[in-house]
């Protein structure tokens, strides 16, 4: 299937080879260029007024430097607070898009398991921007973030989203004879759509939905912001799951039994390997740059 999208901007094309051999891009919107011959002063003054200007996305990227401090940490409260209140009223047009702009298409009305790409747009090791584009059924299977704190905000388009965290207590029994190998109990935390516009949601290392799955609904841009980054090397590896609901296997614990509602609150988690579904290609990033030198060391 060849994933399409027209890129605006008038001075720049872009195209990432797909793994099925279709071409990929993203729709950003176009950048006035100024024209005709201006004097060495008016061009200095453009650049000291654009200096002053800071963007959403510099002020979200300063932000994250001075959050994130690196593997083994997350960020207090407060500083939560203050990047969820940045990526809360940021919008598409923030990193070059366009909700009007058709960023996905299909050719020939041929079916298939839509791609999903993503644009890195700074990377450290102690955090990383990136959009994820989703094209209608396209899905980021159910996945965990080992010691990090994810901040995420839908920009564009619907999705699905259901995550989990691993049942801590009582819960933590021993999953049935009956069940699958390595299988594990874990509370769900989210079971339901998101539209844009909306605000941000935020995980951390063992709390927040630390496991989860996205599905596009409507085409979709996601952009997310991850302290740490994976990183196999340190110990983030991502690993891949696959959920049952709790009632799929034989009763493990007499007294949970007894609670009301309880399949609604749990459900199986199986380790897998890496599902086909699971590549992304990864695309040129065309939107506003961003200064990096107050935290890039």
């Amino acid at each position: 299937m060849r994933i399409g999208a027209r890129l605006v901007d008038h001075h720049h094309h872009h195209q990432a080879r797909t793994s099925n051999g279709g071409m990929g891009s993203v729709a950003y919107i176009g950048k006035r260029t100024a024209t005709g011959k201006r004097s060495c002063v008016s061009r200095t003054r453009t650049r000291v007024m654009v200096r002053q200007r800071r963007t959403a996305l510099q002020e979200l990227f300063d932000a994250c430097g001075k959050i994130f401090k690196g593997p083994g940490t997350v960020p207090p409260p407060d500083e939560v607070q203050r990047l969820s209140h940045i990526l809360d009223s940021m919008i598409p047009e923030d990193v070059g898009l366009s909700a009007e702009r058709q960023f996905f298409k299909t050719k020939n009305g041929i079916k298939e398991i839509p791609g999903v790409t993503c644009t890195t747009i700074y990377k450290c090791d102690n955090f990383s921007l990136c959009i994820f584009f989703l094209p209608p059924g396209g899905v980021i299977p159910l996945h965990n973030h080992p010691g990090m704190t994810v901040f995420s905000k839908l920009l564009i388009g619907s999705m699905h989203i259901k995550s989990y965290d691993w049942a801590t207590g009582r819960a933590t029994s021993s999953a049935p004879s009956s069940a699958p190998p390595h299988l594990r109990l874990a509370t769900l935390k989210a079971d339901r759509v998101l539209a844009a516009p909306c605000d941000s949601s935020v995980l951390y290392p063992t709390t927040g939905g630390n496991i989860h799955e996205f599905t596009a609904l409507k085409p979709c841009a996601i952009l997310d912001v991850l302290g740490p980054p994976y990183s196999k090397d340190d110990g983030r590896d991502c690993s891949f799951y696959r959920d049952y609901p709790y009632t799929a296997f034989p009763a493990y614990d007499e007294v949970a039994q007894e609670k009301e509602g309880l399949e609604e609150c749990y459900g199986w988690l199986e380790e897998i390997g890496v599902p086909e579904n699971s590549h992304i290609d990864g695309i040129e990033y065309l939107g506003p740059p961003i200064n990096i030198e107050p935290v890039c060391h």
